[in-house]
């Protein structure tokens, strides 16, 4: 809102350094620092409403170190981070750009998933929450959601690279690629790394590509929900998933940067994708609330942000990916939530397998998710997060580097 405000003021009256709105950067860089802010100040505050309101932590007894001093803390602190991020985006992103639409749309879409959950574990006592059915319902719906707005909205476009070309006159000139429809998306580590989701149904003639969408979108549903579910499942010790996120998230932002400017994606020979720049907004704002979050979050926890968090994390990690065209990137980026996710299948499929074959179940791991396997074998939690987080950065360093690996 002051983008517009400020935009006005320049326009009729010069007010000196309005002009600063119109800069990505300095709007940035100004949601970072109101979400940090936000969290920190007045994330203290929403954590002595819970409190106050007795919204405390179900624990369940797993025969874990710490695990019974932790029951009573305050949960659904996911709404510090959403309110957090939230405020700064409406106050400085451009709220006409489709891609911060559609991620308040997310934000907001799981927002109120992971909170029907959290509700009924608190205040109806029942330690399943939500049913599965009607998260994965919820998921699938976002994913629709996203997945038919990138491929049919007019605004959703790429722009080809500029091209030389030879004239009559045995001259060179460059012409400025134009803006296209495309379901291009980046292949990492391979040349001419650019896949198109029509050649999935090209087998079916000529014209076939206008039905990409039958390929596309689906793929979009299985994303949201495989990453916003990952991101729950890491969501089991204290600054776990929030510092994982904000690692993730920064290096989205990262590409966000690159692929929203002209000159910088094409010096790197990347897509351009319009209008994808003011994502650097929102993302600013989320590593801010992400960063704030943790300074209650990190051990020990005096809040834990609840399904109402991870949750939300999840889904917007995974839009953002997929408007930026690096959603085959998530198992990369995102192999904390992927290693936690697999962990929890093998966990499953093996014990029901052997139970099935043996007559008793059988486990690859001492416990599932990934991380209270270590908390078995007497690691400290702190030491664990620590570690996850080290093993986050190589993963996203790997990822950046992927500019330029072909």
């Amino acid at each position: 809102m002051l983008y517009y405000l400020f935009e006005y003021l320049e326009k009729q009256y010069q007010v000196p350094g309005a002009s600063l709105f119109q800069y990505t950067t300095f709007r940035a860089g100004m949601a970072i620092l109101f979400s940090l802010i936000i969290a920190t100040v007045y994330g203290k505050r929403i954590i002595l409403f819970l409190q106050k309101k007795q919204i405390g932590e179900t624990v369940r007894d797993l025969g874990l170190d710490g695990q019974k001093q932790k029951a009573g803390t305050p949960t659904m602190g996911g709404l510090i981070i959403i309110l957090a991020m939230l405020i700064p985006v409406l106050l400085f992103a451009k709220l006409n750009n489709i891609y911060i639409l559609l991620l308040i749309v997310t934000t907001l879409w799981m927002g109120v998933i992971g909170f029907l959950d959290d509700y009924i574990k608190v205040f109806k006592k029942d330690k399943e929450g939500l049913k599965g059915r009607f998260k994965v319902l919820g998921q699938v719906g976002l994913g629709l959601i996203v997945g038919v707005t990138l491929y049919f909205h007019p605004d959703v476009t790429m722009r080809e690279h500029t091209k030389s070309i030879i004239t009559e006159q045995y001259t060179v000139e460059e012409v400025r690629g134009q803006d296209l429809k495309s379901t291009m998306t980046t292949v990492p580590f391979f040349k001419n790394n650019e896949l198109d989701y029509s050649t999935f149904i090209s087998w079916a003639g000529p014209g076939a590509e206008k039905f990409a969408y039958l390929i596309f979108i689906p793929i979009i549903i299985l994303i949201v929900s495989g990453v916003s579910n990952g991101a729950n499942l890491t969501d089991g010790i204290d600054g776990l998933a929030g510092g994982i996120s904000a690692i993730i998230v920064f290096t989205l932002g990262i590409f966000a940067l690159v692929s929203g400017n002209i000159f910088l994606s094409e010096y790197l020979d990347v897509m351009y994708i319009s209008g994808s720049g003011e994502l650097l907004v929102f993302i600013t704002a989320f590593v801010g609330a992400l960063v704030g979050f943790l300074w209650y979050n990190a051990f020990p926890a005096q809040v834990f942000m609840g399904d109402t968090g991870s949750l939300t994390i999840g889904g917007i990690i995974a839009v953002i990916a997929i408007i930026l065209r690096k959603e085959l990137l998530i198992p990369v980026l995102c192999g904390i939530f992927f290693a936690e996710s697999i962990s929890v299948m093998l966990q499953v499929g093996y014990f029901k397998f052997t139970k099935k074959k043996y007559g008793e179940g059988r486990r690859i791991f001492l416990m599932a998710p990934l991380h209270h396997h270590y908390q078995k074998k007497g690691y400290h939690e702190s030491k664990i997060v620590t570690r996850f987080w080290i093993v986050g950065i190589m993963l996203a360093i790997i990822t950046v580097v992927t500019l330029k690996i072909r």
